[in-house]
């Protein structure tokens, strides 16, 4: 409990079973808890209970529907002892048991204790917002929401787990329900498990549904282009207001693009006092969206705060390794801690935009996979001049943004299967660039794994779609939840502040799943039901900005002010002892972008930061900071 205080500053609390008696003994459970109040500062303690105690939970999230279910709980004759969403769930769990997590409306990750039936029940948000860690051992389970948890456990192992590195080498996260190390594993996103007998079953009870395309579906079947933009608007702005309860100060995320804007205006029109809503800025122009977040909150009339900050990662990167427990390089967490404590200090909860673009088809590559699916038409003897090296010689600065380098990486991928070519789009290092850096003893370690089959696998959730909604749903439950939403969870709970995502409503999700691409992509154009549903909240100049993206200047770092630390780390002893990487390949990864030659930015930060988390919670006990 004492290593992830950071989530839950205002309390704590620990309940134990009572021993085993008689002749049938059973399993004996310890429950702790950090807990942020949010909801019913007073009631709230946790662990929490049924009326007789029988049922005990600890649970990290928000129900945005607990009013509306305890009424109806109420009236089956539940009875409450505080105003908690926490204590809806016990009952609700009552009435339902593993199936109660069919009705809420929320992000959570909870363990129920079931003490008459010796049952241990864990359940996961649909679309993982909130993260849950456990290991079964020698007859018990142990679980926490975070990894650092269960290694303050007296003697627990801590082995790297090759598959989980060769996955975190290809995307830059460790994806559910891997761990990074041995025995450990993560509960995904919409799955429950029950414990019980010593042994543990997992299921999956919820997935977008974008195989229910709209023919099929009689209530959508006829829909009009209004009459979707009517229910998007009316779903997202229920969403918007359920994520107004609280009992303290709540503001927003505004970054001047299209999906906080539209969070921000929807709480706007809810609210009767101006909104708190920050943004931070960086010195460099190419990274910087003030001018946007000060024009949309001008528009909207929100009481809204900007800082300037000048972003470190030699400062950062520490705390980073120690709050993510597993390596994580989307570099894109350095602001995302930054605006996190700012906001910190004026409200303990903030709505963000996080989803609109895997949902609605935001990001500029999905305009590549669209382009790209356009020449797959083409006749195959012409698709194989794309497999030559012609490519290669287009002039290109070294710069991973700059459009020839990108156009070079859209061309040399065009001779693929649509998946493999998108997973090489988005992946850090390819197979042939793993094959280069492993060393031999770490490639025999792996054998035949194959990290690719999990955007693959995630692909076949929709295989009669378009391959733009594929992608857009392969996104949803791989990239969505291992990197974008990990990022905001332990970003901003390491300040202590709760970040809520309208947009990951299921409701707002199932239909954004069902909804045609035609509504979502016209031409150039992204997002086009959003700009269209919400135009009357959108300053003219948002709605055709191009994406700018949450990052950080790392090329240039490498080549100063980080160059010292990355050689030594990454060409140091302590790293070769390790036996993962070659020296040599590493040193060309290193020589190329000092030269110029190639941006290898992504990779250089993947490595480093993956050497400094083996340094973290490897070498040394994992510290209570």
């Amino acid at each position: 409990m004492d290593v992830i205080r950071h989530r839950g500053p205002d309390d704590e609390g620990v309940y134990s079973s009572a021993p085993a008696r008689g002749d049938a003994p059973k399993p004996n459970a310890a429950l702790g808890f950090r807990r942020l109040s949010i909801i019913d500062l007073e009631g709230g303690h946790q662990p929490l209970s049924n009326e007789d105690g029988t049922v005990w939970i600890v649970f990290n999230g928000e129900i945005y529907n607990y009013r509306e279910l305890r009424d109806d709980l109420e009236a089956r004759g539940h009875q409450f002892a505080t105003h908690t969403d926490t204590e809806v769930i016990v009952h609700l769990y009552e009435e339902c048991g593993p199936a109660c997590v069919d009705h809420l409306r929320g992000m959570f990750a909870f363990a129920i204790w079931d003490d008459r039936k010796g049952r241990l029940f864990l359940a996961r948000d649909r679309l993982g917002q909130k993260p849950l860690f456990y290991r079964c051992d020698a007859g018990r389970i142990l679980f926490a929401s975070e990894l650092k948890s269960l290694l303050q456990v007296p003697n627990a192992p801590r082995e790297l787990d090759p598959q989980a590195v060769d996955l975190y080498l290809t995307y830059q996260y460790v994806p559910d329900p891997h761990c990074i190390l041995k025995g450990y594993a993560k509960l995904p996103p919409g799955h429950r498990a029950v414990w019980e007998n010593g042994q543990i079953t997992v299921e999956r009870y919820w997935q977008p549904p974008y195989a229910d395309t709209p023919e099929r579906l009689t209530a959508t079947a006829d829909w009009s282009p209004d009459d979707w933009r009517r229910q998007l608007r009316e779903t997202l702005t229920e969403a918007v207001r359920l994520r107004m309860r609280s009992d303290v100060p709540l503001g927003a995320f505004l970054s001047g693009g299209i999906d906080s804007t539209i969070i921000v205006g929807l709480m706007q029109s809810l609210s009767e006092q101006p909104v708190h809503t920050f943004s931070i800025g960086f010195p460099v122009k190419e990274f910087d969206e003030t001018s946007y977040a000060r024009e949309a909150a001008k528009k909207l009339g929100t009481n809204h705060h900007e800082y300037i900050v000048e972003p470190s990662a030699i400062d950062l990167l520490p705390k980073i390794i120690w709050h993510y427990d597993e390596p994580f390089s989307d570099s894109s967490a350095i602001p995302t801690m930054y605006l996190s404590e700012v906001t910190r200090k004026e409200v303990t909860v903030a709505l963000s935009g996080d989803g609109g673009d895997e949902l609605f088809a935001g990001y500029e590559r999905y305009q590549a996979v669209r382009l790209a699916a356009r020449l797959d038409r083409l006749p195959i003897a012409l698709r194989k001049m794309f497999a030559w090296n012609l490519w290669q010689q287009i002039p290109s600065s070294g710069e991973q943004r700059s459009l020839p380098r990108r156009i070079k990486r859209f061309i040399a991928a065009l001779g693929q299967p649509p998946p493999l070519r998108y997973l090489r789009w988005i992946g850090i290092f390819d197979r042939e660039w793993r094959n280069k850096l492993y060393t031999d003893g770490f490639r025999e370690q792996l054998g035949d794994f194959d990290s690719g089959g999990l955007l693959l696998s995630a692909y076949e959730e929709c295989p009669d779609r378009d391959f733009v909604t594929r992608t857009t749903c392969a996104d949803v439950v791989t990239y969505l939840p291992f990197d974008i939403l990990k990022k905001v969870d332990i970003a901003s709970m390491a300040f202590s502040l709760e970040c809520r995502s309208p947009f990951l409503d299921h409701h707002v999700a199932e239909l954004a799943a069902r909804m045609p691409l035609s509504l979502k992509q016209q031409g150039c154009r992204s997002k086009v039901v959003l700009t269209e549903t919400f135009a009357d909240l959108l300053p003219a100049s948002i709605q055709t900005r191009k994406k700018m993206g949450f990052g950080v200047p790392l090329a240039p770092w490498f080549r100063n002010e980080l160059k010292e630390l990355l050689i030594d780390t990454l060409l140091g002893d302590r790293a070769a002892g390790r036996g993962l990487f070659r020296r040599e390949a590493v040193q060309e990864l290193i020589d190329e972008h000092m030269s110029g030659e190639w941006d290898h930015c992504y990779r250089l930060w993947n490595l480093l930061c993956l050497e400094h988390w083996c340094r973290t919670f490897l070498d040394e006990p994992v510290a209570v900071r």
